[in-house]
């Protein structure tokens, strides 16, 4: 492995800092690096692997301005791995958005967090809420040739290069009908069949919500409004290959509270949920589909048959967890973002665009989260799914299950305690064509955190056995952070 040092920064963390998603896991890295051929400790990179594994971190360089740190206040920081003739390179470099370069400038935190009021900030801001630094720290995906980092709240989604990481500039996806700051929410979707990117947006501002449909080189095509009954906080969205989906769910920030400057969900369970099917075409009306009272943070997909609309993700039992106690103000928090505490399984809704008819169930009873899917398949029936399992009382992943939602079968790989998994996504072959039952005809990846060896490996997984020792584990040139979301993008240069 050879490693090249290109940037180092400065942290303004506490020296004895405490906080859980700062410190273990969650520590944040202040060093950008380059490294070429990088060790593999077993197995062989596969020859039939070509392409990059992008992941999204939040990377923090400052403290929050009253300390209330969230995770999610965390600068966008990406670790890429790419793959080419069975050699692996990593890179990592910080999202360069308008907020992390004016804070390096000014050497302090300049904005409020999630969990301060927006009256702290320093300077007007970017995003859902007023005066709040859009991180574009939450997701990463790749359309049209080049990766889109977006934020937790709404914002502007950064144009980063996929292979050197060369952040640049924010993408042409405004239009005057978005409010100010809130062009784009955290999950874009692209449509491998046609190539579009669909996003959607909110705020503050009647109509509330907009969703966007880019052409496959990335112009915005259409703005659409779609009218909800108040400020809402939708984090997810699903396609098929008639409609967009958007989920008004009844958790969104306290009405009366909102309308004092202070952005605090509220969970409502009386109103219920709804699911409004929007036409891509934008040729008629949304149709809203009412459902039993949850909140959903992911979906897995979408897809039509016949009359119905069927919507899989995963519903929360407790979108509020449960006070007990003895819990504490720390506590709370960390369960708000613990998949074990909000109790979220995977489930399917479906709608009856004709009659109206709505159903709802749960697919699996197990405790899971962040799925993928072969993105080749998304807008359309998908039978294999690859879920994260959740570490108990923290925001870590301990491994995955597969699941064959055919014929319910399940197969998982977990990691030793002490380590960390990152989002893994399915990873096709080279010349994989997807017929019959090739679906699963590829490799999951994902990056390790050992906090036991402090140290990171990329992980190589055969997704047709998903329980069998990895294809190829590949040693990173560090100990990187845990984050949230990562890609794949069938590209190399």
């Amino acid at each position: 492995m050879r490693v090249e040092v290109k940037n180092r920064y400065v942290s303004h963390l506490p020296p004895m800092d405490h906080h859980p998603y700062r410190t273990g896991a969650w520590t944040p890295n202040t060093v950008e690096v380059d490294a070429f051929d990088l060790d593999v400790i077993d197995g062989k990179i596969p020859d039939d692997l070509t392409g990059v594994y992008l992941r999204n971190t939040e990377n923090p360089l400052f403290d929050a301005i009253s300390g209330r740190y969230h995770p999610f206040d965390g600068d966008g920081m990406l670790h890429a791995i790419r793959f080419d003739g069975g050699k692996a390179h990593y890179r990592n470099r910080f999202v360069r958005t308008q907020g992390l370069l004016a804070e390096l400038v000014a050497g302090a935190p300049q904005w409020a967090g999630i969990l301060e009021p927006a009256s702290l900030s320093l300077r007007d801001g970017w995003g859902a809420r007023t005066r709040m630094k859009d991180a574009s720290s939450t997701d990463v995906i790749v359309h049209a040739g080049r990766a889109l980092t977006t934020f937790y709240q709404c914002g502007d989604a950064y144009v980063v290069d996929p292979v050197t990481l060369e952040t640049r500039g924010t993408a042409p996806l405004s239009h005057p009908s978005f409010a100010p700051g809130a062009t784009i929410s955290a999950h874009p979707k692209v449509d491998h069949r046609t190539g579009e990117l669909l996003f959607f947006n909110y705020s503050t501002e009647a109509p509330y919500c907009h969703v966007g449909i880019a052409s496959p080189n990335g112009e915005l095509v259409r703005a659409i409004p779609v009218t909800l009954p108040g400020p809402r906080l939708p984090h997810d969205m699903a396609f098929t290959e008639r409609f967009a989906i958007i989920g008004d769910f009844p958790l969104f920030w306290d009405p009366a509270r909102l309308a004092q400057g202070v952005h605090r969900a509220k969970y409502q369970p009386e109103l219920g949920s709804r699911f409004g099917l929007v036409p891509r075409d934008a040729a008629g009306d949304v149709k809203w589909f009412t459902f039993a009272p949850t909140y959903v943070l992911h979906f897995t997909n979408a897809f039509d048959d016949g009359d119905w609309v069927i919507v899989e993700g995963y519903h929360q039992e407790c979108p509020v967890p449960e006070r007990t106690p003895e819990d504490t103000p720390i506590t709370l928090f960390m369960k708000s973002i613990d998949m074990n505490a909000m109790k979220t399984r995977h489930h399917r809704w479906k709608m009856n665009v004709v009659t109206g008819e709505t159903h709802e169930e749960r697919l699996d009873d197990e405790l899971s989260e962040f799925p993928s899917i072969n993105a080749a398949f998304a807008g359309r029936r998908h039978r294999y799914v690859y879920a994260a399992l959740g570490e108990p009382g923290m925001f870590l992943f301990r491994g995955f299950v597969k699941t064959d939602t055919l014929t319910g079968a399940k197969t998982r790989f977990e990691l030793p305690p002490g380590v960390y998994a990152s989002e893994a996504p399915f990873c096709p072959r080279v010349g994989a064509t997807f017929e019959d039952a090739s679906e699963d005809d590829g490799y999951v990846i994902t990056f390790t955190i050992d906090v036991n060896a402090d140290a990171s490996e990329c992980l190589l997984l055969d997704a047709r056995q998903l329980d069998r020792a990895p294809v190829a584990r590949i040693r990173l040139p560090m100990r990187i952070s845990s984050g949230t979301h990562a890609t794949w993008g069938n590209l190399i240069r």
